[in-house]
């Protein structure tokens, strides 16, 4: 279920921020011939979801794997549409085929997924806003963590970086200072802490889990020249990944890593590389800090069409 419950409060927060919106249009607005007001749209846009949601209750249990593995869906939203497309994770190391959830993602930045205990994920908003949301047996929850956030150029989720078993928060600065939001399992997180500068010096950072075999929090960068770097967990929040340890070359052949998590359920977390073409790879882990992954299997083409989360 924890798929299931995940694309539901997903697509539960697109939606009432299209309501949300489409209410505080709905007095004195002009639409084009046979479009809807902003309240006749509001009460669509919520039916719809309903409609949409019923016969799916039941319907992803299947695709659904233990509840305690560490992997995600991948979404991303189409470049033409801004509707948010998911893909759905196969267990046995791709996705499945692209479902357009028919809701557009314009007024997000990012979703920012956790293994916290509730199965929550971070939503980030355009206008710097910060919320947690949560599916609470299809009763989808959201509550604002913070603002200011649009300072950040990038921001992710390892997991834990402290120790605790909730997953925390990284952020790089417009500066390149990279800070670390230590998190709750009800989605509130403390105040920052500086972790260093000169991460401008990336244009990719990724990782979720252990990607080292010490069961600590790991994550990897992609500097400018095509480079990617190891940083690995120390378990401490005050200085949370050690000194940086070249992995290799010619990653600039990607415009797009990400972490979904552990794709082929084997205990170690993998990297997804996309190709400017739309290839999608796979990097399997290799729980070895020493060459954290194997070499790169094709496992999808047509992800151009894509911005991926």
């Amino acid at each position: 279920m924890i798929i299931n419950r995940r694309r539901h409060a997903l697509r539960g927060a697109l939606v009432a921020t299209a309501v949300t919106v489409a209410a505080a249009t709905a007095a004195g607005t002009a639409f084009a011939s046979g479009a809807p007001s902003g309240a006749e749209a509001a009460t669509r846009a919520s039916a719809e979801h309903k409609a949409a949601e019923a016969p799916r209750a039941g319907a992803f249990d299947a695709q659904d794997g233990p509840e305690d593995m560490v992997v995600f869906p991948m979404f991303g939203t189409h470049k033409k549409t801004t509707n948010l497309t998911v893909f759905d994770p196969t267990f046995k190391g791709g996705f499945a085929r692209a479902e357009d959830a028919g809701v557009s993602f314009s007024a997000f930045s990012d979703w920012i997924f956790t293994a916290n205990d509730n199965h929550g994920s971070w939503a980030l908003y355009k206008d710097g806003r910060l919320t947690y949301n949560w599916d609470d047996d299809f009763d989808i929850h959201e509550k604002q963590v913070g603002t200011g956030w649009g300072t950040y150029t990038t921001v992710l989720s390892p997991g834990s970086i402290g120790g605790a078993k909730d997953a925390d928060l990284l952020g790089v600065d417009k500066s390149g200072v990279l800070w670390s939001y230590l998190g709750y399992s009800d989605g509130r997180v403390t105040a920052r802490t500086k972790v260093g500068g000169g991460w401008n010096a990336y244009n990719q950072i990724a990782g979720y889990g252990d990607l080292t075999g010490d069961g600590k929090a790991d994550i990897v960068a992609k500097d400018k020249s095509g480079y990617l770097w190891l940083y690995k967990g120390t378990g401490n929040y005050k200085a949370p990944f050690a000194g940086r340890t070249k992995i290799g070359g010619g990653w600039g052949a990607y415009d797009r890593i990400l972490s979904a998590g552990d794709l082929e359920l084997d205990g170690t977390t993998d990297l997804i590389a996309r190709k400017p073409n739309g290839e999608l790879y796979r990097y399997s882990g290799t729980g070895n800090a020493a060459a954290p992954f194997k070499k790169a299997v094709k496992i999808g083409t047509g992800f151009q069409n894509y911005n991926l989360l």
